[in-house]
């Protein structure tokens, strides 16, 4: 395999595992509002994440690295070009960070509450910013001979965008109350799966309309085909929800997102960041990547450390797999 399709897959590898693992946490954020009732049940809903979450987050930091080295043009610019979403995404990445450390370091309700609301700020401003992005990014957006964005803030919010950001808020709010279900007990439990039965009628009308667009719009025969298969796996999920089967809908909706986003990638190779305005000024896997020296070192790097990362992390879920109850958290100190 050339090396830059080889990279081209390991940084979508790194985006799916970014979406399909933070995504659950966004998800437990955003839930806050729905499912936590009193201040125990918040702090359940914090502690299910709580071991995993800054893990998870790291394989965004992972992503971005990698295609700085694999594809630097592509990274300028989108960087360049995607900067203030980016910067949105990065500033409610340390506000949801900072709200989990500092959360419980005093005691009075007016201070939990207010980084409860930043907890929930931070993990949805993400999960809609992201779908808006790697829309755009499918779509293509408008780029000059030296492959700069020449478009604005606002032509990013064009509605097959929104529509991308409403299906990726949905996907990992239900993606996150599963898990929910899954890692809990007793009445927040029972409550989450409701909730997920709810969300996830509503997930499958949005993102069934997503997915449409993107393969009549943008696809291609394999990003169809892969379009197809997230959808069925979506209402597997929901049956499975419905059922009371925690760990195959938890199981199932993360298929669907790793299969959904794989569908993007498809549906945009052989370009990483089309040009609305000139298919000239499109770049592509030759053009944006890095020399063959650089791709060579980095194959042998990945393929080191690669299986060592998935280790840690398999690791780490089977540590703390247990359910978590409100009768574990204790009455003070807990978090």
């Amino acid at each position: 395999m050339d090396l830059t399709v080889l990279w081209f897959c390991i940084v979508g590898f790194l985006f799916v595992g970014y979406f399909v693992l933070d995504g659950f946490d966004f998800g437990v954020g955003m839930s806050l509002p729905f499912l936590g009732r009193d201040d125990t049940d918040r702090r359940v809903l914090i502690n299910t994440i709580g071991p995993v979450w800054d893990l998870n987050e790291t394989w965004v930091i992972v992503a971005g690295a990698s295609l700085f080295a694999a594809f630097p043009e592509w990274y300028a610019t989108l960087f360049s070009g995607f900067y203030l979403p980016l910067l949105l995404i990065l500033l409610a990445l340390i506000l949801r960070g900072v709200s989990f450390e500092y959360r419980h370091q005093r005691p009075e309700k007016a201070w939990k509450k207010r980084f409860d609301r930043m907890i929930v700020i931070g993990s949805a401003v993400p999960a809609f910013l992201w779908g808006v992005a790697f829309a755009n990014i499918v779509a293509g957006v408008p780029l000059d001979a030296n492959h700069d964005y020449i478009g604005t803030f606002f032509g990013l919010l064009n509605p097959y965008a929104l529509l991308g950001g409403a299906t990726t808020l949905l996907l990992f709010f239900t993606h996150g109350v599963v898990f929910v279900s899954l890692k809990t007990d007793g009445d927040i439990r029972s409550r989450a799966r409701r909730l997920a039965t709810r969300s996830g009628a509503l997930t499958i009308v949005v993102a069934a309309a997503f997915l449409a667009w993107t393969s009549v719009a943008y696809g291609t025969l394999a990003s169809v085909l892969l379009s197809l298969v997230a959808a069925v796996v979506l209402i597997a999920s929901f049956v499975a929800n419905l059922r009371g089967r925690e760990g195959l809908a938890f199981g199932l909706m993360a298929a669907t997102i790793g299969v959904a986003v794989l569908s993007l990638f498809f549906a945009l190779f052989p370009d990483v960041m089309p040009a609305s305005n000139d298919a000239a000024n499109s770049l592509t896997i030759e053009n944006a990547s890095s020399s063959q020296y650089t791709l060579t070192i980095m194959s042998w790097v990945a393929l080191i450390f690669l299986p060592l990362i998935l280790g840690y992390q398999a690791w780490t879920y089977w540590i703390f797999r247990k359910r978590i109850t409100r009768a574990a958290i204790p009455a003070e100190g807990a978090h």
